[in-house]
């Protein structure tokens, strides 16, 4: 449950750069941007068209946001669990789909007391934490993974911002290893000179088969 007390008394706790974003824009605009998109024909679920071709039995959205993938791949049949640090946003998804399992969680430090076939960072999530808190989260997120589980994850790649090589590098210290890379949710193939990518990456085990 989402109880929260005023618009940026959690999103402090995520970093600086959170706070500069979520103070130029309300949630409600933030909802109607994609309603809108949606309703001129834009397609607004390239995440979860990838996530879906995986087939999880059990995900969790890390850094969900207002819910728009969870929602979406919970209303295509998967288990879904969203989670986040802005109890605002998470509100707001807990308002459309109250059926769903929602907590306020730093992805640093939480313990959900589960372990998950597939984790999604689809939101540019990497990029608004705190820099501090990318190699905790990374760890934190592979103990949730069982052998052979998933993480993908998706982020623009700024000049003088979280690097891809540095992912990489907290990707391989929490024993995950890379399995496919893209430069978009549609799965345009990568190159050096892309500024986004989307990148599977898997826990220690058997090699799974990717779609």
């Amino acid at each position: 449950m989402c109880d929260p007390a005023d618009s940026l008394a959690h999103a402090r706790t995520v970093s600086p750069r959170w706070v500069k974003w979520r103070e130029a824009i309300q949630i409600g605009e933030y909802e109607q941007r994609f309603a809108q998109m949606e309703a001129s024909g834009t397609a607004t679920h390239g995440e979860a068209d990838f996530i879906q071709r995986y087939r999880p039995q059990r995900t969790l959205d890390a850094g969900c946001g207002t819910g728009r993938v969870a929602i979406e791949l919970d209303r295509r049949g998967f288990s879904v669990m969203g989670v986040d640090l802005d109890a605002d946003m998470l509100a707001a998804a807990q308002a459309k789909a109250p059926h769903m399992d929602w907590s306020v969680q730093d992805l640093a430090r939480m313990k959900l007391g589960e372990t998950f076939d597939l984790i999604a960072m689809p939101g540019n999530v990497m990029i608004f934490c705190a820099p501090a808190d990318r190699g905790l989260i990374v760890e934190n997120l592979a103990r949730h993974l069982p052998s052979a589980g998933l993480i993908i994850a998706g982020f623009s790649l700024e000049p003088r911002g979280y690097l891809l090589d540095q992912w990489d590098a907290h990707c391989q210290q929490a024993g995950l290893v890379l399995v496919e890379r893209y430069a978009t949710w549609d799965r345009d193939p990568w190159f050096a000179e892309s500024n986004y990518h989307v990148s599977v990456h898997q826990r220690d085990g058997p090699r799974r088969t990717l779609p």
